[in-house]
């Protein structure tokens, strides 16, 4: 399966955590993406409780369904009370739970929000603790040998999960938080995946927003976004990183990119790392994005940047 080296990330188009979406520019981004050189759309059923993968399913309608790479998840409900308690938003509580049952249940909405006959990548959202990973396993392989998916992938999952995955059935990718200020996979999870040919896709490449350049100190969010309550979006955290971002110029003029641009290239640019996941919300945003996947940055310009990052120490 080849998919390409940037995805189009689409927790934001569901607008749940980020003060709402605009549907018409979240399928013009989208259609954007997919005019000009991306092909993978990562989409889960709990952004925006259903939103974000109707609006992926409006998105891809006129297009070949082989040259769509559709990655969405599994096991975070809100339909029942099942599993582990994890967080209530807009009223509704939501659970984490890849019994059997439940998978069964969400792949057919995902399947029928999407309005396709299969997804290309089906992966666990957030790990289920009381569920076993052999039970959950066994159905999701079910699955694949019904032809509804056609490939398994988790997402925060640890090493020690993986393991497990891989005793009982092929995972083909691992989706973990990855940027610049989120490097904690480089200690275990990236050597494993790398070692064991598991996908990496990166998530939260561009740090919500934080490692765009773009964010000012005072920056104010609308209601109902979740950058709102998070102690790195506050003055003094956002003043730092900016300045970091300002001792990139030299690379940037290099290799002739924006800083989002550069940011998206730093993360592709590492060993194992297979698509950096960008979200975005409209054309503009994406049409920024994309030419970011056709550099690879100079191992010696990795290693002065990663300097740079730990001087920072933000």
């Amino acid at each position: 399966m080849d998919v390409s080296v940037i995805g189009l990330g689409t927790w934001a188009m569901g607008g749940t955590w980020w003060g709402g979406t605009d549907e018409e520019d979240s399928v013009a981004a989208i259609r954007y993406g997919l005019d000009n050189g991306i092909n993978l759309i990562d989409t889960a059923p709990v952004y925006g409780y259903g939103l974000a993968e109707t609006i992926v399913g409006q998105a891809i309608k006129s297009y070949d369904r082989d040259k769509v790479f559709i990655a969405t998840k599994v096991g975070l409900i809100w339909h029942k009370a099942m599993g582990v308690a994890f967080f209530e938003a807009d009223g509704k509580k939501v659970y984490r739970s890849l019994k059997p049952e439940n998978i069964r249940y969400e792949v057919e909405q995902s399947l029928t929000r999407l309005d396709v006959d299969y997804i290309d990548l089906y992966q666990t959202h957030w790990q289920d603790p009381k569920t076993s990973i052999a039970d959950t396993m066994a159905e999701l392989l079910k699955l694949k040998d019904e032809g509804k998916i056609r490939a398994i992938g988790v997402s925060n999952a640890s090493v020690h999960q993986m393991e497990q995955y891989l005793g009982v059935g092929r995972i083909e990718s691992t989706q973990p938080l990855y940027n610049m200020l989120d490097r904690a996979i480089e200690e275990e999870e990236l050597p494993f995946s790398i070692e064991h040919m598991v996908g990496v896709l990166s998530y939260s490449t561009l740090g919500m927003g934080l490692l765009t350049g773009k964010m000012t100190p005072d920056r104010q969010f609308p209601a109902g976004d979740t950058r709102a309550e998070r102690p790195q979006f506050a003055f003094e955290p956002i003043e730092k990183i900016n300045a970091m971002l300002e001792k990139f110029a030299p690379f940037r003029n290099k290799y002739g990119l924006t800083q989002p641009q550069l940011t998206a290239s730093w993360a592709i640019s590492r060993h194992g790392v297979t698509c950096a996941l960008v979200g975005v919300r409209n054309v503009d945003q994406a049409a920024e994005i994309i030419p970011a996947g056709n550099v690879l940055i100079e191992e010696s310009d990795l290693e002065a940047m990663d300097q740079i990052i730990e001087a920072a120490e933000v």
